[in-house]
């Protein structure tokens, strides 16, 4: 029994798991951040997108219709 109780003394791995732990906690929270910014860097690449294009249409009709 002195060798079980032993291992359920031994810290070595502490530090191991609270890494992980801490690890998980920061991808978690980045996930959630990137939940809540997406729908407006999507719209934003949108409205991008379409300057880019009107720019285009400009630039390929020499400017008549800007």
């Amino acid at each position: 029994m002195t060798k079980f109780s032993a291992f359920l003394k031994d810290e070595a791995g502490a530090v191991t798991v609270d890494w992980v732990v801490l690890t998980a906690a920061i991808v978690g929270l980045g996930l959630l951040v990137f939940n809540f910014v997406r729908p407006a860097v999507s719209s934003l690449a949108a409205g991008i997108g379409t300057e880019l294009g009107e720019a285009q249409t400009c630039m390929t009709s020499g400017g008549t219709t800007c």
